[in-house]
């Protein structure tokens, strides 16, 4: 039977095999010069076909209603780089740095004040209002029966002493499940280290010590503003 893709994702196609092709345009000279591959174009079209693989193995949880819809768009595709990859002899490690810098030169193709004026909106009360009660839905036993793939987390108020903002518990990721379903446990944890840069794009410091994929009982997000604009630029390099 031909697997077909959710209409939610559907929907966004054309968008995500765009920012697919933009990522490997990115990607080019370094898998030329570090992983010394020849024939680009060849693995530029097997990327686009298991990324097509991919697009019918996402998992629904909730469509535009959820924020992890938009977490699934942007990173997922990165699994079908790494399979491509690994087939061709290319180490995890270096993998994982390539996609690092590949999305941290995409990330920062936005216009600075619009980066900066998301951060801001996800740093704001309003969003961490709603983060608490996305959060409390998401533990909830209706909302894990009807999205089994979905993350389930905690919001993570400071205590005394306490600098960062506020926090996220992630005590199951949909990125973890997804693995585990197809076989890409190996490659997880590169997906886990982008989230560094993609806060850091946005003017947040993320501090996190521990990872599900890590083997710990949960993920510790703890977020906090980068103030002085020239420490955007340090948390990048």
């Amino acid at each position: 039977m031909t697997e077909t893709i959710h209409p939610f994702y559907e929907s966004h196609r054309g968008a995500m095999e765009a920012a697919m092709r933009h990522r490997f345009d990115l990607a080019e000279a370094m898998l030329c010069e570090r992983a010394h591959l020849s024939d680009i174009d060849r693995i530029r079209q097997e990327v686009m076909d298991e990324f097509q693989i991919v697009l019918t193995q996402m998992p629904y949880v909730g469509g535009a209603a959820s924020r992890m819809s938009d977490f699934f768009m942007r990173l997922t595709g990165f699994m079908a780089i790494s399979r491509v990859l690994r087939r061709h002899g290319v180490p995890v490690s270096m993998i994982g740095e390539i996609e690092r810098e590949t999305y941290k030169a995409q990330l920062l193709t936005e216009p600075e004040a619009e980066r900066l004026a998301s951060g801001r909106q996800f740093m704001s009360p309003e969003n961490q209002a709603l983060l608490r009660e996305q959060a409390t839905e998401s533990a909830t036993e209706s909302h894990q029966n009807e999205f089994p793939e979905d993350f389930v987390y905690d919001f993570v108020e400071p205590g005394p002493g306490d600098k960062f903002e506020f926090g996220i518990n992630y005590k199951a990721c949909g990125f973890c499940k997804f693995a585990a379903r197809h076989g890409d446990k190996e490659i997880l944890p590169n997906i886990c280290g982008l989230d560094f840069d993609a806060y850091a794009t946005r003017g947040i410091h993320l501090e996190r010590t521990q990872t599900l994929a890590g083997g710990a009982s949960h993920c510790n997000f703890r977020f906090s503003r980068l103030r002085p604009r020239h420490h955007v630029a340090n948390a990048l390099n």
